[in-house]
């Protein structure tokens, strides 16, 4: 099965059908490429359906995503982002495996196509001229033929005539000859170029246009092959992403398991739960019977042995009264005595764990001050040891203030857990009285707080009983230390000229020592060999920390 035996006669549907080809492989290109203008832009409205979903910083949404619902939520949402990211694979894959390869093999086929038709039309021509030539050698054969037949018949006219003389029978006698002659070269002629014609139309028709066709036909089916296996590609360029889509589909799934609905239940509880008993039976007021009731309000005092007017609730205590007090809305003490009691002591843990953290900042703020001047100490030509003493005379006294806010706030915390005695009543300053009423506090689980009339809770304390914070004194005495070893390793994302002191310059691209993390104040301490070392801004280098090495911390 070949072209060139088969489609001898067929070079202009040859040319129309290989045209046909070039423009099915343009359009499968075509195709491709919107297919990853498709996955790019799904990526995107993932990536921009996940980011509006994802909770706002230090906001409400935050204390959301304690519950596990809301966790699962999370997580399916950052699924969705990496889920987005393997349609970008696609795209990209796709760009290079299929579109940008298919656009330079159409350019070369484009050019083989050209170069395989321009051969046939040139033995085309050669042979249409061979053609002209045996055509045109054959008429001036019949011509010639022809003037020495009348060149004849003319000599025999005038040889049968007595009447001419016999030198004009000799001169058409001799015009016979050269017609005769003429007619002669002219078959001669004929036969050759016949002849040639004959042998270069066979080599036409042979071998010429067989072996251009058979280059078509080669053409041709490598573009049917390759538009093949671009379609393969295009098939795995797909199935690569699978079994990350798959993995993302599975944290999905793992994340809705892992829901639990009693956990979230029990995280309500802790966010509302007031830490009061719910309020006991009023007591039957029969205003018929005003003496009676006098005495037996005279006799419930008197049997309490308090000497204080009571209540008209029972004896209960006010501050069980709490839910169906309207709350005071007013600005919120800084001990939280507004709150139930068990919210307060939330309120309350919560302050202490903000000030601890806030100490512990500061604390590793000192201790880079203090190492920094160490470093100074040692190497005076990096810096100013003196320069760094206001600097740590002013994180020391924030410590100092945060620790007292921190002493104080704990304090308040055993109160509240019952960790300190209870003060006594003698000392005890008296909330508002419901009704105009006095009356002694209830048994309740704050053990020292009272209900206002607005519903609002009281701090009760004493001037004897006040506690009394003392700041504790910071050693400033700091021993010499060996150079600092190195954590891992770091690199330049940008050159950074270090003018001021205890800084150090970096050029992009270099490789450094990390000697010491980022404290949380922006800087990362480096070194570039023995004698230099310094620190440059945590956000122009990108650090690779050593697992193994101490006091490297491993980020997830």
């Amino acid at each position: 099965m070949s072209w060139g035996t088969e489609l001898w006669d067929q070079f202009d549907n040859l040319e129309k059908h290989t045209q046909w080809g070039i423009d099915i492989l343009e359009k499968y290109i075509k195709f491709v490429k919107e297919r990853t203008e498709i996955e790019l832009s799904y990526a995107k409205q993932l990536r921009n359906l996940s980011k509006k979903y994802q909770p706002k910083k230090n906001s409400k949404e935050e204390e959301e995503y304690k519950y596990t619902s809301c966790r699962a939520f999370l997580s399916t949402l950052n699924e969705m982002n990496d889920y987005a990211g393997q349609h970008e694979v696609i795209s990209e894959n796709m760009t290079a495996q299929i579109t940008v390869d298919l656009a330079r093999y159409v350019q070369e086929l484009k050019q083989e196509r050209k170069s395989n038709f321009h051969d046939g039309r040139k033995a085309q021509q050669h042979i249409e001229t061979c053609w002209k030539q045996l055509e045109s050698s054959k008429r001036r054969f019949e011509r010639d033929c022809k003037e020495a037949d009348r060149a004849q018949q003319y000599f025999e006219k005038m040889d049968a005539d007595i009447n001419v003389t016999k030198a004009d029978v000799e001169k058409a006698r001799q015009q016979a000859q050269i017609r005769h002659q003429m007619a002669e070269d002219s078959k001669a002629d004929y036969s050759s170029i016949l002849q040639k014609f004959n042998q270069e139309q066979h080599e036409y028709y042979h071998t010429h246009i067989p072996s251009i066709f058979q280059k078509i036909q080669e053409m041709e089916e490598r573009r049917i092959v390759r538009i093949g296996e671009s379609m393969k590609t295009y098939a795995e360029v797909d199935r690569q992403v699978i079994p990350i889509i798959g993995k993302c589909l599975d944290g999905i799934v793992k994340a809705a398991e892992a829901i639990d609905q009693k956990n979230d239940s029990q995280l309500v509880i802790e966010a509302y739960k007031s830490g009061f008993e719910p309020p006991g039976d009023i007591e039957f007021e029969d205003y018929t019977q005003p003496l009676k009731r006098t005495v037996s309000d005279n006799s419930l005092s008197n049997s309490r042995g308090d000497g204080k007017p009571e209540l008209k609730f029972g004896g209960k205590s006010k501050g069980k009264l709490w839910p169906f007090i309207k709350k005071n809305k007013g600005a919120t003490p800084e001990d939280f005595s507004n709150l139930p009691p068990e919210q307060r002591r939330k309120k309350l843990q919560q302050k202490v764990d903000e000030l601890n953290k806030e100490m512990q900042k500061e604390a590793d703020q000192r201790d880079a001050i203090t190492k920094m001047k160490d470093v100074y100490l040692k190497n005076p030509q990096m810096g100013d040891p003196a320069s760094l003493d206001h600097k740590l005379t002013e994180v020391s006294q924030n410590i100092d203030k945060l620790r007292l806010e921190a002493q104080k706030f704990e304090a308040w915390l055993a109160e509240v857990e019952g960790r300190l005695p209870v003060r006594g009543e003698q000392t005890r300053r008296q909330s508002g009285m419901y009704d105009g009423q006095g009356g002694p506090t209830g048994n309740s689980c704050a053990q020292d707080r009272e209900s206002s009339p607005d519903g609002s809770y009281t701090e009760e304390r004493s001037q004897e009983n006040e506690v009394k914070v003392l700041a504790a004194d910071f050693d400033d005495e700091f021993d010499d230390e060996e150079p600092l070893p190195a954590i891992g390793t770091c690199k330049a994302l940008y050159t950074f000229e270090g003018q001021n002191e205890g800084t150090i310059s970096v050029l992009e691209g270099e490789i450094l020592y990390v000697i010491e993390e980022d404290k949380g104040d922006g800087w990362t301490r480096i070194r570039r060999n023995e004698d230099e070392e310094g620190y440059v801004p945590t956000s122009y280098v990108e650090v690779y920390l050593d697992k193994n090495a101490k006091g490297a911390k491993t980020y997830i």
